[in-house]
């Protein structure tokens, strides 16, 4: 009677115990990724950027086709850098100008928006597409499997810089053209990286399980396979990214991307290059340093993240 007693009593006091919570999976990603310092140095640096791309327009003095016309001839004093006034003592070029006088703080922050925009949406777009490309061929597997990895095989062969010149000389330069020569080709690697962790997680027991109650294949592939590709995509979109960016810079510095009057970095640095002659070094520095730093911080974060989702691979 007396231990009925003492159970009863340890079990009341059991109960007013506070529940211990747990912590999902995404939670302990979350707390991984923050103790990483160079990934949370990236993010800092992303945010930052992508505060000068939302709001650095307001800041400026100048818009970006405005021309100064009292530093137009000044080989020597050419626009340079200033935070009191130009040479009329008037409104003042953080960044200094280009070549043609036009302020280069507003430039820059106009080439901020549009490479940011190409390397987001067309991230974006490659993810879509390649997950839900890759997650189907891999579910459904055999012949169908076969046929549709052929044609990512076909057009990963083709080479990629020399359709994208072609179609931006055929049908003309604009950042329509960009999104789509980029988004042809990009989502390639996402669709076989989907396929294969498709192919590993399509004999689980839950999706066996789904198969098995008469669930169609396309709401498993939405509502079981995707869900639990997330963790890789989310990955490789911050890989994507840069590399979205890398494109456009490239093609836009070879003078077939944005063209004026907008600009971006690849532009941007073009523009710079051709002028480091006459000593005007910050109309190269100012966009390089933001092109650099943001490859840097993406780099980082996609490097943080990884670890965080699938800490056993490190």
């Amino acid at each position: 009677m007396l231990l009925n007693r003492k159970a009863a009593a340890d079990l009341a006091s059991a109960d007013m115990a506070p529940a211990i919570e747990g912590r999902s999976l995404w939670a302990d990603a979350r707390i991984r990724f923050f103790r990483n310092k160079a990934a949370v140095a990236g993010l800092v640096v992303l945010i930052l950027v992508a505060l000068f791309a939302a709001f650095g327009s307001h800041l400026s003095a100048w818009s970006n086709e405005e021309v100064d016309w009292s530093v137009l001839g000044q080989v020597e004093t050419m626009g340079k850098p200033s935070l009191f006034g130009g040479p009329a003592g008037d409104r003042p070029h953080f960044f200094g100008t280009d070549e043609l006088g036009r302020d280069l703080f507003a430039r820059t922050v106009q080439g901020t928006q549009i490479s940011l925009m190409v390397g987001l949406i067309g991230a974006l777009i490659a993810v879509f597409v390649g997950t839900i490309y890759g997650a189907t061929a891999g579910y459904y597997g055999g012949r169908t499997d076969s046929v549709m990895m052929r044609i990512v095989d076909v057009l990963m062969s083709v080479p990629y810089m020399f359709v994208l010149i072609l179609l931006l000389v055929v049908f003309g330069r604009s950042v329509l053209m960009l999104f789509v020569g980029i988004g042809l080709i990009s989502w390639l690697d996402m669709a076989r990286i989907a396929r294969g962790q498709t192919l590993s997680i399509k004999n689980k027991e839950f999706v066996e399980a789904a198969h098995a109650i008469g669930v169609r294949p396309s709401t498993i592939i939405r509502r079981h396979i995707v869900p639990n590709l997330l963790g890789v995509v989310i990955v490789y979109a911050t890989l994507l990214v840069p590399s979205m960016i890398i494109y456009e810079s490239f093609i836009s510095f070879l003078g077939l991307g944005v063209q004026e009057p907008n600009t971006s970095w690849g532009a941007l640095i073009s523009q710079g290059a051709s002028q480091m002659q006459y000593g005007t070094l910050w109309m190269l520095g100012f966009p390089l340093f933001f092109f650099v730093i943001t490859l840097f911080a993406f780099f980082f974060v996609g490097d943080g993240l990884r670890d965080a989702l699938d800490p056993k691979d490190r």
